[in-house]
């Protein structure tokens, strides 16, 4: 059975949840500035505060602080806070990942140490280094619990297996589970994840990275694509029951529009992982109507993003209507004719250039 802790709350108190920080210690820090945390709040960190981002180890090091200076601080571990263990475990393709990813906490200490990977002939050796130079924070790492149940919710990374007894989900699901909001559960509470950026379930449906909150199916996912997607961001939730709440912050740069439009087509939707695969129907000047082969829907793409029958990345496929003086982010302005940006209520989607410019 999985690591679950369970937890009485002080109901007078806020909750503050926040996932997938991925070692961006100053968004994480905006974060709470935004948020106005204080110790007298609850915080909840659900998993992934390495790898991706560039400071993993002074994220870990400030969360420690806060759990610190707080017994209402609680942290669960997620699938990038131990791939270490693939180091102590002796897996030959952690090295492959370390060429691949040098924003990870696996990096970092060698950096620390004026190390390079070639200088260790084996994992052995490697784990060795490991466990001398920063064997304490990995073991707090370790410590961390895979998930928390209150009275109202359940807390955990990546998701539960759909049975009645979810508490005997793998741990394997429970860090690494994929699109677990499409698979549902049968927990009698909420349960609240990350892992899986939201913006994957919206193909068809106005692009965001802000969280999905689905009453009905009683899951809230987090994961806001923070160090993965250009547009992502990094959110909080504040629970309250049916009236839960959330904020976000991102690092993109923020312009006043100056010419007003209102998009007559209605189109919305993402084009994001794994569904890049389009089958071109008609091209017009900017934008070409494609069926995504993967999910058999017709999406807006921008031509710039089309190379060989596939969408290059992630990118909106929604039409934004904006006005003058509204604020908005920007998250492409290097396209013919559109610029892509991000509004204040975190929906992402396309507007003429004029708009900005």
């Amino acid at each position: 059975m999985i690591d679950i802790r369970t937890l009485e709350l002080d109901e007078n108190r806020r909750i503050i949840i926040i996932s997938d920080i991925h070692a961006n210690l100053p968004l994480f820090k905006r974060l709470l500035g935004k948020v106005n945390y204080t110790p007298e709040d609850y915080l909840f960190i659900n998993g992934d505060l390495c790898e991706k981002g560039p400071d993993s180890l002074a994220t870990v090091a400030y969360v420690r602080e806060l759990s610190a200076a707080s017994d209402r601080v609680f942290i669960t571990k997620g699938n990038c806070d131990i791939v270490h263990r693939y180091v102590f475990d002796h897996v030959e393709g952690i090295r492959n990942y370390m060429a691949k990813q040098p924003y990870s906490i696996l990096n970092e200490i060698l950096v620390k140490q004026d190390k390079q990977l070639d200088h260790f002939s084996t994992l052995e050796e490697l784990g060795e280094f490991y466990q001398n130079h920063y064997g304490e924070t990995l073991d707090w790492l370790e410590s961390l619990p895979v998930a928390f149940e209150t009275d109202e919710f359940i807390l955990i990374h990546a998701g539960v297996e759909n049975r009645p007894d979810w508490q005997n989900t793998s741990l394997a699901n429970a860090l690494s589970m994929p699109s677990f909001y499409e698979q549902g559960h049968m927990a009698d509470k909420t349960i609240i994840v990350g892992h899986w950026p939201v913006v994957n379930y919206r193909a068809g449906a106005i692009s965001s990275n802000s969280p999905v909150i689905d009453v009905s199916k009683k899951i809230i996912a987090l994961d806001g694509g923070n160090c993965i997607k250009r547009d992502g961001q990094l959110n909080a939730l504040i629970w309250k029951g049916n009236d839960t709440a959330h904020v976000f912050v991102d690092e993109l740069p923020v312009v006043e529009v100056k010419l007003a439009h209102q998009d007559q087509t209605g189109n919305c939707g993402t084009v994001t992982y794994p569904n890049y695969e389009v089958q071109e129907l008609q091209r017009d000047s900017y934008f070409t109507l494609c069926e995504n082969k993967n999910l058999g829907i017709q999406q807006w793409v921008k031509n710039e993003y089309i190379v060989n029958g596939m969408c290059k990345s992630d990118v909106s496929t929604t039409f934004l209507s904006v006005e003058r003086g509204e604020c908005v982010s920007i998250v492409n302005e290097t396209c013919e004719g559109f610029t892509l940006v991000k509004k204040e209520d975190g929906s992402v989607g396309w507007i003429p250039k004029e708009c900005v410019e």
